[in-house]
């Protein structure tokens, strides 16, 4: 398709339940996915293995939300077959300024090492992409997002599709029609990725996991 990605129609394609993707970094093409079987991670289910609870409380990073949007974007385009396609860079950059779009950053000794980026509307984030270039930094980076989606009153992480090492931090497939479901009540709520201040604490999403199991 030859629609230009502005942020009024990525917004209107998340909330209808569908979103944009490539076929390779050089097409200057991109395609709407609405697939019929949907990964998500519940928030209040997300599992913190010992070996990451051990890697949390050893400590050596720091956590951050929105310092370096642009820098997890690239990261995750940072390999060999990429979606990620310079229309869907300038798409989420555009998105990104105003307001919508969001990283949470994982950093060691002041080197971005691993991170998330994806869209928030109502009670709804949708995950686009991840990477890691160190052991457990998108493990981590998932870890301290979801913590700070339930607080701030998310009930809806949208992953798209899963992976082995999604399921292992407890992400789900479900139907279309369910994740339909889920999407209108998100929708309806009226949060924001802004709406607790972000902490970078790791004891704490530990204490608070466990007092939610």
């Amino acid at each position: 398709m030859s629609q230009v990605l502005t942020p009024a129609l990525l917004l209107q394609a998340y909330a209808a339940g569908v979103f944009p993707m490539a076929e390779h970094r050089d097409d200057p093409e991109v395609f709407w996915v609405d697939p019929h079987m949907r990964g998500i991670l519940p928030l209040d289910g997300f599992h913190i293995s010992r070996s990451l609870a051990r890697r949390m409380r050893r400590g050596g990073y720091e956590a951050t939300l929105d310092a370096d949007f642009e820098g997890v974007l690239r990261g995750c385009a940072d390999r060999d077959d990429t979606w990620i396609s310079a229309p869907i860079h300038a798409a989420y950059m555009a998105l990104h300024r105003s307001g919508q779009a969001h990283s949470l950053e994982v950093w060691q000794e002041g080197v971005l090492m691993g991170g998330v980026y994806g869209v928030a509307l109502g009670g709804a984030f949708f995950g686009e992409s991840m990477f890691s270039r160190c052991t457990d930094a998108s493990k981590l980076a998932l870890a301290h997002l979801t913590d700070h989606l339930w607080r701030c009153g998310f009930i809806l992480f949208d992953t798209q599709f899963i992976t082995p090492h999604l399921v292992r931090l407890g992400a789900v497939e479900i139907p279309r029609a369910e994740y339909r479901g889920l999407l209108r009540q998100a929708l309806g709520l009226d949060v924001h990725i802004h709406a607790e201040p972000f902490s970078s604490d790791p004891a704490q999403i530990l204490q608070r996991r466990t007092q939610m199991s």
